[in-house]
């Protein structure tokens, strides 16, 4: 071009920036910038901002962040765009408070944040759950004099239902209906997820008869958080309502309703509704995920069906799928349920030698196998390495020490347990003591019960009169029965 008396100019080489970007040589297209700056040719924000978006989908913030600098100090002026590719960005890393400093730099350098500025700050604080930075997103918002329309709307009633908070979300629900905007699909999805999260199901199912009244249909997201709502409320009846006209034929069984439905009911320890939900999904040509096998594996363990929980193993194999740390816990489980505590070590020892890492439930898991089988010596054996690896006990680790040498009569030794305890700042809860007296019971030792109930003061002085009553009265009933 140059040799022909046609030299570039700043469109072609922000078309040249934008298709070195495009190939993924980010480098490269911010090394055009410099090469302009050199022929005299100024970059402008969109060349920037090219590059910069680059970089922050690449997942190179530093560089992203430098050029950002970089293009404030060479005296190109920032636009919309630029700053909202530099807090969506931001917003990935959950950097609130450099998010924060953004839009006050945007306001000092008078660009006005627009509608997808504001909906990118309010997805990601509720996506995080961070409630206290959406009401101040919303405050700067009202500061700005930016009026929400419905999706902004919509982002603010989903953002404070992540948060947990239903009224907040009911509220802007309101402020929707005053700004003369109706509510549609996506608004009702939005007040059901604020709700499911509480398992408020009677609420949601009065959303869900106002979305039916004012015209709308529910969809795949719909039914799935009603199923969520009455899994996190207890309400097998609700799920079992939904699933049957799934079965029936009245709602399409799609893949995520489906994987809803199997979830829900391991949440409520519904084994039929679980593998009948489960064989559903199969039978619909669906490929069941980690988490699903994971879920049915540990269902089958808990239930001591043994040989169904093999098959999952077999299953998630044949599936091309990698065991992670919840499938290992659910075996340790299955084989510290079943009695063989040997063949949970060699599960732990197997995560090992992988290069896995174990956590505390891991190595709880094997402790408890130990326990049951009164190998107390292998799990303290097992308690050793697990702080050797920098994992602190829990009051579960505790407890189940206690139980392993209360239900043996090892009445010293659980003596010694529940001075480490407090020494270690874990204090016992009621359970810890429940369990010792019922040991001492069930060694008509209830004599050895009284006094150790009269000694929880001397060694834990937290503990309330009305529970050391309890424990007196338990003691009572066992010489009584």
């Amino acid at each position: 071009m140059e040799e022909k008396n046609c030299p570039p100019d700043s469109v072609t080489y922000n078309e040249l920036v934008a298709a070195y970007v495009r190939a993924g040589f980010q480098d490269e297209g911010a090394a055009f910038i410099e090469t302009m700056a050199q022929k005299g040719i100024m970059p402008n924000a969109i060349t920037y901002t090219t590059v910069i978006d680059a970089y922050g989908k690449a997942g190179k913030e530093d560089r992203a962040l430098s050029l950002f600098r970089q293009m404030k100090e060479s005296g190109c002026v920032p636009n919309v765009c630029t700053y909202n590719s530099i807090l969506g960005m931001l917003g990935k890393k959950s950097r609130v408070d450099d998010m924060m400093e953004i839009i006050s730099d945007m306001k000092s350098n008078g660009c006005k944040p627009n509608r997808v500025t504001w909906n990118t700050m309010l997805v990601m604080c509720g996506n995080k759950g961070m409630q206290k930075y959406v009401n101040r997103v919303f405050q700067e918002m009202k500061n700005c004099g930016f009026e929400p329309d419905r999706d902004t709307f919509n982002t603010l009633i989903s953002a404070y239902g992540r948060c947990g908070s239903e009224i907040s979300a009911s509220k802007m629900h309101e402020e929707m209906i005053k700004a003369g905007f109706s509510p549609c699909i996506t608004t009702y999805n939005a007040l059901l997820n604020a709700l499911a999260r509480r398992g408020d199901w009677r609420a949601s199912e009065s959303v869900v008869l106002d979305l039916r009244n004012k015209g709308f249909k529910p969809n795949e997201t719909t039914y799935c958080l009603m199923i969520q709502s009455y899994s996190k409320g207890g309400n097998i009846r609700g799920i079992e309502r939904i699933a049957k006209e799934i079965y029936d034929g009245h709602i399409f069984p799609s893949w995520m309703l489906l994987r809803t439905l199997v979830l829900a009911n391991f949440k409520c320890r519904s084994l039929v509704g679980m593998e009948r939900a489960f064989q559903e999904f199969l039978k619909n040509g669906y490929k069941p995920d980690l988490v699903l096998f994971n879920s049915m594996l540990s269902i089958f363990s808990r239930n001591r069906m043994y040989d169904r929980a093999q098959d999952m193993i077999h299953f998630i194999r044949e599936n091309g799928l990698k065991p992670d740390l919840v499938t290992y816990n659910s075996l340790m489980d299955m084989y510290a349920r079943a009695g063989d505590c040997w063949k949970a070590q060699e599960v732990l020892n197997g995560l090992l030698e992988g290069n896995g890492r174990p956590d505390l439930v891991s190595y709880n898991t094997v402790i408890k196998g130990f326990c049951r089988q009164g190998l107390m010596q292998e799990a303290m054996r097992t308690l050793t390495e697990m702080t050797n690896r920098g994992i602190r006990p829990c009051i579960v680790t505790y407890n189940t020490f206690v139980a392993g040498f209360s239900a043996r009569g090892f009445f010293q030794e659980v003596d010694e347990v529940i001075s480490y305890m407090i020494e270690d700042n874990c204090r016992p809860n009621e359970l810890t003591y429940t369990t010792i007296v019922d040991g001492f019971c069930k060694a008509k030792k209830y004599k050895d019960a009284m006094e150790f109930v009269s000694r929880i003061k001397e060694k834990d002085g937290l503990y309330g009169e009305e529970s050391m009553q309890r424990l007196v009265s338990r003691i009572r009933e066992n010489m009584e029965s």
